[in-house]
């Protein structure tokens, strides 16, 4: 059995697939844009997703070029764009396999089966993060610093185990939005607020940053000490 989540915007669409997919003995969740996808990623972990291209706040191949920034889990695009020269991007992008739609139940079940066979993902926990002396699992929502547990918002989390999957990168500013605060757009003040209240747990500050780094105009970045 393995994590899928379902990113589907068609209500009924995603209704069928999940029946479907749970029958197959899989643990199921869906959502019907992609801002929530990325949050779904980013703070609970799957083994595997499921990526609809006609999506309504976010097009397809941002979507997967988002989700490849944050996690390496195995995503199956479903799309009802036949065109060689786009579908040799979306792989090229990142995408493991694709199916043009419509497509049968069944037909899926076996592309993930494949899928996962290549990835030696079914079944897999989400893998904790490091960086330095922190320690991030997705799965539990849990963190520590040097063996001591931090006490963390739920959002301070989602932007810790943010950052933390992609050290020593600048994160702009736009993808902190989209993927912790389901924001396609926004100001500074939000972030910059919580990245405060963050180091303080952290043990650090703006001017004198151990892990949390402000690139100023482009973005934020973890790193260890």
């Amino acid at each position: 059995m393995a994590t899928v989540l379902v990113v589907e915007d068609d209500a009924s669409v995603r209704a069928a697939l999940v029946r479907h997919l749970s029958a197959a003995g899989h643990a199921v969740r869906s959502v019907g844009a992609a801002l929530p996808a990325l949050q779904e990623v980013t703070r609970v972990g799957c083994d595997l997703v499921v990526l609809d291209l006609g999506l309504p706040d976010l097009d397809g191949a941002e979507a997967l070029r988002m989700l490849r920034a944050v996690t390496d889990v195995p995503v199956v695009v479903a799309t009802a764009r036949d065109d060689e020269s786009g579908i040799v991007r979306l792989l090229n992008s990142g995408a493991d396999d694709y199916l043009v739609k419509p497509f049968s139940p069944e037909h899926l079940t076996a592309r993930i089966a494949a899928v996962l066979r290549r990835s030696g993902a079914a079944g897999a926990a989400p893998a904790l993060l490091r960086v330095g002396g922190l320690v991030v699992d997705p799965h539990r929502r849990e963190a520590t610093l040097d063996g001591r547990p931090l006490e963390l918002t739920r959002r301070e989390f989602d932007l810790l185990a943010f950052l933390a999957a992609r050290p020593g990168v600048v994160v702009p500013r736009r993808e902190l939005l989209a993927a912790v605060w389901q924001q396609a757009y926004g100001g500074d003040q939000t972030i910059d607020v919580h990245l405060s209240w963050l180091r303080r747990k952290l043990g650090e500050t703006a001017a004198k940053p151990r892990y949390l780094h402000t690139v100023r105009g482009v973005g934020v970045k973890i790193e260890a000490p």
